[in-house]
């Protein structure tokens, strides 16, 4: 069941990291985002049980440094993009580089350190007593990750005021993960307190992730703190991804108009096609195109229909038209306008394929 749980949670993340990895690399944005989700994802298939006995076999207990590296480097990706969407990316940014790589480092230092780890499944608690080394090794990750989860809930608790919509949702996810976070930290430290104090501590292992209290933080709080955070992070970007479906669906639409328009008036061919982003070009086709269907001499009150025959029927040559008064039209207003006039080409495209200026229709 807990292999289940971690298993699953990990490859959503993934799933979720690669994907906006792919977007990151198309947009220039949220390259932060997808390196905190792939870290997560790993950390918890790295922390399986099936697969901590396979990287046991390599170093004893290695699956548990890896899913605490990874852990700490989603951390601090996840603490960046919530600055980002806050708008204090900048604002500590070196402190925080500077605490990851010190972390690391230490957590690195302090495993390779221990001698006689154990083998299969990293649990240490027998071992707090006798090697100092984890001691300091989970002090470190636990600090760390505490100040890391406070940073990321109180930059949430304050944007959250002036959002809305799907970013309020997500920042709210983001502070819910953050409590779940903490109970997992603070049911750390009193587990590694205690093992300091018994003389003999028996090993944590657990039949569920929800079985007994202890199992609950240490298993099922961790897990579903992650997927709060995958979802927290995820859903802001739905509305954005929904948009850059309409504009590619635009795109697609304008097409036929706008090659007519640019071999009919080459003059209106902006010399940059357009930009990395889709919505930028979106943007230079639709100023192409309506600086063509001005010079055609199509006003704004021409209907969709008749803009479209106007627009097909142009001669071989034409002379300069006057141009009409422009309006402040609103973007979405312009596309719907833009899209009826394309459509209609289009239509009259594809009927009139064969058709040339001068034979019967």
């Amino acid at each position: 069941m807990i292999d289940i749980l971690f298993v699953g949670v990990g490859l959503f993340a993934l799933f979720a990291g690669i994907w906006r990895a792919v977007r990151a690399r198309r947009t220039g944005a949220g390259a932060g985002l997808a390196v905190s989700l792939i870290a997560l994802g790993a950390a918890f298939c790295f922390l399986a049980n099936r697969a901590q006995l396979v990287e046991s076999e390599v170093y004893p207990s290695l699956g548990r440094l890896l899913s605490n590296l990874a852990t700490m480097v989603a951390a601090y990706g996840i603490g960046l993009t919530v600055a980002e969407i806050s708008g204090t990316r900048d604002r500590g940014r070196r402190t925080r580089l500077v605490a990851l790589a010190t972390a690391l480092t230490l957590l690195a230092v302090m495993f390779f350190s221990t001698p006689d780890l154990p083998r299969g499944i990293g649990v240490f608690d027998e071992l707090y007593r006798t090697h100092p080394t984890l001691v300091v090794y989970v002090f470190t990750y636990t600090v760390y990750l505490g100040f890391a989860v406070l940073d990321i809930g109180v930059v949430a608790a304050v944007t959250i005021r002036a959002s809305g919509g799907a970013l309020r949702a997500g920042l709210a996810l983001l502070l819910l993960a953050s409590a779940f976070a903490v109970a997992y930290l603070a049911g750390k430290v009193v587990a590694t307190i205690r093992a300091l104090q018994d003389d003999h501590p028996a090993k944590a292992l657990c039949r569920g992730p929800f079985s007994t209290l202890p199992c609950t933080l240490d298993v099922g709080f961790p897990a579903v703190s992650v997927l709060l955070i995958v979802v927290g992070l995820t859903i802001p970007a739905v509305p954005g991804l929904l948009a850059a479906r309409r504009d590619a669906r635009t795109l697609r639409v304008l097409r036929p108009l706008r090659t007519h328009l640019t071999r009919r008036f080459p003059e209106i061919a902006r010399i940059d096609p357009g930009g990395r982003s889709r919505r930028e070009r979106l943007l230079t086709a639709m100023s192409e195109t309506n600086d063509g269907l001005i010079l055609a001499g199509v006003t704004p009150d021409l209907p969709p229909a008749a803009a479209a025959r106007l627009v097909r029927d142009l001669p071989d040559e034409r002379g300069e038209a006057e141009p009409p008064t422009a309006g402040g039209e609103p973007f979405a207003a312009d596309v719907a306008r833009l899209r009826a006039i394309a459509g209609a080409y289009r239509k009259l495209d594809t009927t009139t394929a064969d058709w040339t200026p001068g034979s019967p229709r």
